[in-house]
């Protein structure tokens, strides 16, 4: 039905009781209000659409909310009784301008994608937001019409060329170029990813969204031009003379897996970790400026470094110092603030026990009274020299190994033992989903643990090995697997620590995180029994606040299929076809020489678990 000319005047504008402020403050998991429109405009094919829903798309995982108002989603619904006669299209306009200015009001990130062909149209756009005090942003999507005319996705210049569409807008109908738009995209010259981020760029200009949505990987080393400069200083300065797991956490710290944070936390990021498992943007004291400048980040675990009160009492007060490993100095903390290491309280937050037995809690019970937190200046990228540095990629580099190999989904692994088959099939079966779902290239991140880890572990350098063997037999594909090694420690926190795990992937790209059965968990010392509820992790993990960008792949459990030899999914129904292999009975056939089941892990990768328990044997 079309629509009539007829005016409502019997109605009154009544004011929200909520202000924008206020609905700032709960709108999206980032505080602050970021309503405005982005007005995308510009011939048929252009890449208004594209552009569109990729910037939705990254707002929304980035905990921004966006919604995206598309010219043909709309036509089917609100304005599915409109046509296409110069009336009509002015209408469309209208309403669409309306509704965005509603979506804006809202708090949201509105951005239309409509053709939007009249100059007058889209100043009444501007003008209905402006009104009522919203940002605007017009944004001209430009390709030459002989680019959109060859992209011609929908068959509508063909079409047109025909005589079968009449008023085609650039064929028999004039678009009115914006002369002053806020922003030209060159489509034709950028890719989609370049366009996103010179929005990106606008919208940070305009402080609709905060800088760390574009600066995702805060590194900590110091500019070349400065290496030499801070290093004469860092000779002059007092030390904190610190160990090989300090070092792996400023290792951490220094790459940017933590981002945003600067350096050790501070008490007050300390405080905010261990009662909110967040990390809030500002290091202010004051809470309403920090819920302005950007909400919480999930950050699970303390970053901390331990002091004696010997160190504590020589360095209080002063303005900097270096920090020490095996006599050569590897950094600076700025500003440094001491504060209590309430170890029993901090051991009960983080690991739900204060057992001295368990292996990170003893550690943490014999080192320093005080934590030292302060701003970190690195001096130089850390590398251990240990015939495994060429695994060793920061998050800048992983992204830009995804970005050279096109990956349209990077699904990430976290591991700490050797993969047996049963790693392997979650792995397949997860890339085979992501097919399903349309992904052309997914890219699986194996991201072995590579810092601390207790005694009783397989040490780095062997689950290596057994890593490129089981590359080597073809159990992962080798073509779309990136194999790297994650610098962070191994505290076996259970569902806390899982989510610091896939927040640090979060960082170096991953948009998939396969969690697996009791992650970072452990018997408990004592009892024997797990430490915490295997299923728990995964729960928790799906819950938690703050990892928006990244999706769960839960886990399923795998077992040895007796009838196939082969690992497989465990099904209840046919219990009797299954065998669990716990990781006491690998290893004792690893340390008797003997082989598991066909099919369980690739005979390659047990050949280098036999050798490891062999050596290990003659060691003792």
């Amino acid at each position: 039905r079309q629509h009539t000319g007829h005016i409502a005047t019997n109605v009154v504008y009544q004011a929200h009781h909520v202000s924008r402020s206020k609905r700032g403050q709960v709108v999206g998991t980032k505080g602050g209000f970021r309503g405005c429109t982005i007005w995308l405009t510009g011939l048929s094919g252009a890449g208004k659409t594209t552009i569109s829903f990729a910037l939705e798309d990254y707002l929304v995982s980035h905990g921004i909310p966006c919604y995206s108002l598309d010219g043909d989603n709309i036509r089917h619904g609100l304005n599915k009784n409109l046509g296409f006669s110069a009336e009509d299209r002015e209408e469309n306009i209208r309403r669409v301008a309306e509704v965005a200015k509603l979506f804006a009001d809202a708090g949201l990130v509105c951005v239309t994608s409509f053709i939007s062909p009249f100059a007058k149209d889209r100043d009444e756009a501007r003008s209905v937001h402006a009104s009522s005090g919203l940002p605007f942003f017009e944004v001209f999507v430009h390709a030459p019409l002989e680019v959109c005319e060859s992209r011609d996705v929908k068959g509508l210049y063909k079409k047109a060329r025909a005589g079968e569409i009449k008023g085609f807008t650039g064929i028999d109908s004039e678009y009115e170029r914006p002369e002053r738009p806020e922003l030209v995209l060159k489509t034709g010259e950028l890719s989609v990813n370049e366009c996103l981020h010179q929005v990106l760029d606008l919208l940070k200009e305009q402080k609709i969204v905060p800088n760390e949505i574009l600066e995702e990987v805060t590194e900590l080393f110091i500019p070349e031009d400065r290496v030499n400069h801070v290093l004469a200083e860092a000779n002059t300065l007092p030390t904190i003379s610190i160990t090989k797991l300090d070092l792996q956490w400023v290792q951490v710290l220094a790459e940017g897996w933590a981002s945003p944070l600067k350096g050790f936390m501070r008490e007050r990021e300390f405080l905010q970790t261990m009662h909110f498992g967040n990390l809030l943007d500002d290091r202010s004291p004051h809470h309403l400026q920090v819920q302005a400048n950007g909400g919480a980040i999930n950050m699970s675990i303390p970053i901390v470094l331990p002091v004696s009160s010997e160190t504590k009492e020589k360095l209080e007060g002063c303005a900097a110092v270096a920090l020490e490993y095996q006599g050569s100095r590897v950094a600076v903390l700025r500003n440094p603030e001491f504060y209590a290491h309430r170890k029993e309280e901090r051991s009960a937050r983080q690991w739900g026990t204060t057992c001295p037995q368990h292996p990170y809690i003893k550690m943490v019970m014999e080192g320093g009274d005080w934590l030292v937190g302060g701003d970190l200046e690195v001096l130089e990228r850390i590398r251990w020299n240990d015939g495994l540095d060429q695994y060793r990629f920061t998050p800048k580099e992983l992204r830009q190994k995804f970005k050279d190999m096109k990956a349209d989904a990077v699904f990430a692994f976290q591991l700490r033992n050797p993969i047996h088959n049963g790693h392997a099939l979650l792995m397949q079966d997860t890339k085979r989903r992501l097919l399903e779902r349309g992904y052309k290239n997914p890219v699986l991140l194996l991201h072995p643990l590579g810092g601390w880890t207790k005694d009783d572990d397989v040490p780095l350098q062997w689950r290596m090995r057994q890593h490129d063997a089981v590359l080597e037999e073809g159990v992962l594909d080798p073509a779309s697997t990136i194999v790297a090694i994650f610098p962070s420690p191994m505290m076996y926190a259970g569902p806390t620590e899982v989510q610091w795990h896939c927040r640090a992937r979060m960082i170096a790209g991953a948009n998939f995180y396969i969690v697996g059965r009791d992650p970072a968990g452990m018997p408990h010392p004592e009892t024997k029994k797990d430490l915490y509820e295997p299923t728990h992790g995964g729960k928790v993990l799906s819950m938690a606040p703050g990892l928006t960008s990244v999706e769960i792949i839960p886990f399923r459990v795998a077992a040895y299929n007796k009838t196939k030899k082969a690992m497989d999914f465990y099904d209840k129904d046919r219990h009797d076809e299954f065998q669990f292999i716990s990781g006491t009975m690998m290893r004792s056939l690893a340390r008797s020489g003997e082989y598991p089941p066909d099919g369980f892990m690739a005979p390659k990768a047990w050949r280098v678990l036999v050798e490891y328990y062999t050596s290990l044997q003659k060691k003792n």
